[in-house]
């Protein structure tokens, strides 16, 4: 028997660190592990130990006579890495060189600004270190924490949300303390963090998107992918957002994991959503919904798609959906298991009253059409110049890339949406020299790439600048106690509270989502937040 990773692999590669036999590929060392779908077990090498699945985040390792009929392909897709990517597998063990850091008074103190993967991959790096003495004081300008797994990931794909274990471990550590309901920049600046810690770590994501360039954009019915992912997900900046779900056909114009997300969220059956954690008033429009068909449209071909492979695979597992391929695909000889999926979608015959979700690709969106609303999208033909088709819907979702806001106090790549930086450290563009103190890690350092568990990798990168800057004494001293912080965060930001006020609100909301059958249910205005959090009575903050 042989253990097998399957569709939920968050790929922060805790697994590889377990392996006794170095089987599990590609690892952070190795120069795949940076594009990669996911990782992957070889099954020559596999000795059946279990210990990759004991301390997988997301559950997502099984051994092979546990695989079901949806998941039976991913042994398939194991074996297939090794045949592509041969490597050295077998027994391995890297000693970790010993830190010697020099004598100084009081701990490491680190501010780390965000609540999502990055920012709690980050605190672990540091908390967990044995070498050193640190303090993370942690800042959310929401009240509540999670980032891109709380707002991001879909609310059935309970399995990938499943790390919040992870980040609930790092919380409960000595010397962690978090800050939700503050706002750097607005509330406390840069600086200010740096009068109270030796180091600043700017995890805060990329918020904001990339722009099509084309006439008819800002329609009303054309929006970001990543505004109606916020809305559907409960994020309460967006819980207010309306979104015309009237007409039959939806076209999301990108094809990667957010478009399929999209799209499958737009064509199921919202009873299959109800157990997993979706906002309550996206459920009650999609409830409503008159949309059959949603179509995704890729300017490229399939062999450029930026999905995953898993993400592929469980869109043509839903037993509700069709999925079809326009114009069908014939895969080449010796072609991927991404691309012979997509030839057996193309192979399929919808059936009469499904939802429809129609893979689309090889053309480019040239204009959103329509008066006071979208009506249609114009696509011109790839390789076929002048050639356009103009195909009718009522909602336009680009999901074409996220990208970075420029953050006040630090430096901004505006063509590529990040913060400039050298392995995380922040870089004054106009000296061409790190500025002291100041750290990138997640998308705003690297870009909008990889999955959750690349942001291990990233975190630990900026982790480990900061402490060789800590070693060779680089770092600024703090010049006020973290009491004074506390006190100066109280007295501008009443209504903030730490980390237990959120285990309040997690429990509130898992509580009341088993009450439904469900994962949890999210509170969404602030008002309701703050009342858990204090231990009040909410329910007149709640819809009944």
């Amino acid at each position: 028997m042989t253990y097998v990773v399957t569709q939920a692999c968050c790929n922060d590669a805790t697994c590889v660190a377990v392996c006794p036999v170095n089987c599990i590929h590609p690892t952070p060392d190795e120069a795949q592990y940076a594009r990669t779908e996911m990782l992957y077990i070889d099954p020559n090498t596999c000795i059946d130990c279990g210990a990759c699945a004991d301390v997988c985040p997301v559950e997502a390792i099984v051994p092979d006579s546990d695989l079901t009929s949806d998941t039976e392909i991913y042994k398939d897709l194991n074996a297939a890495y090794f045949l592509g990517n041969p490597t050295v597998s077998g027994p391995s063990e890297v000693p970790r060189e010993p830190v010697v850091v020099a004598e100084r008074p009081g701990p490491l103190r680190v501010a780390i600004v965000g609540s999502g993967p990055s920012a709690f991959y980050a605190a672990e790096e540091l908390l967990a270190r044995r070498d050193i003495d640190v303090e993370v004081s942690m800042f959310e300008r929401l009240h509540v924490a999670g980032g891109l797994v709380r707002f991001g990931v879909a609310p059935d794909h309970q399995t990938t949300k499943a790390v919040e274990r992870v980040f609930a471990r790092t919380a409960g550590r000595n010397g962690f303390r978090a800050f939700l309901g503050v706002e750097v920049g607005r509330d406390i600046s840069v600086d200010e963090l740096l009068d109270h810690h030796h180091a600043v770590i700017h995890a805060s994501g990329a918020s904001d998107d990339r722009k099509l360039g084309i006439p008819g954009e800002d329609l009303p019915g054309s929006f970001a992918a990543r505004e109606f992912v916020a809305w559907y997900n409960g994020h309460p900046d967006y819980a207010g957002r309306q979104f015309d779900l009237s007409g039959r056909r939806a076209v999301v114009i990108g094809n990667g994991n957010v478009a399929l997300d999209v799209a499958r969220i737009l064509a199921r059956d919202p009873e299959f959503l109800v157990p997993g954690d979706i906002a309550e008033h996206a459920l009650d429009v999609l409830r409503r919904s008159a949309i059959d068909e949603v179509v995704v449209l890729g300017r490229r071909g399939p062999e450029h798609g930026a999905f995953t492979t898993p993400e592929l695979l469980a869109l043509g597992s839903l037993p509700e959906v069709d999925v079809t391929v326009h114009g069908g695909y014939e895969a080449p000889a010796g072609a991927s298991i991404k691309l012979q999926t997509i030839e057996e979608y193309a192979r399929r015959t919808p059936q009469p009253g499904r939802k429809r979700i129609t893979l689309r690709f090889l053309g480019s969106p040239v204009e959103v059409l329509g008066h006071d609303h979208v009506e249609g999208l114009r696509i011109s033909r790839y390789g076929e110049e002048g050639v356009a088709e103009d195909l009718e819907c009522s909602l336009v979702l680009r999901s074409v890339g996220y990208r970075g806001r420029p953050i006040p106090g630090l430096p901004f790549d505006d063509g590529r949406g990040t913060v400039p930086n050298v392995a995380g450290r922040v870089i004054d563009a106009a000296l061409d020299r790190p500025i002291p103190g100041l750290y990138v890690a997640g998308w705003i350092k690297r870009g909008p790439s990889g999955v959750i568990g690349t942001n291990r990798y990233c975190a630990a990168e900026t982790v480990g600048a900061i402490v060789a800057d800590h070693e060779r004494a680089l770092l600024p001293s703090p010049s006020r106690s973290g009491d004074e912080l506390t006190a100066i965060v109280a007295s501008r930001c009443p209504d903030s509270f730490g980390f237990d006020g959120w285990k309040r609100i997690d429990r509130h909301e898992r509580t009341e989502g088993r009450r439904r059958g469900r994962a949890r249910r999210k509170l969404v205005e602030v008002d309701a937040m703050l009342a858990v959090a204090r231990g009040a009575d909410v329910n007149r903050h709640l819809p009944q």
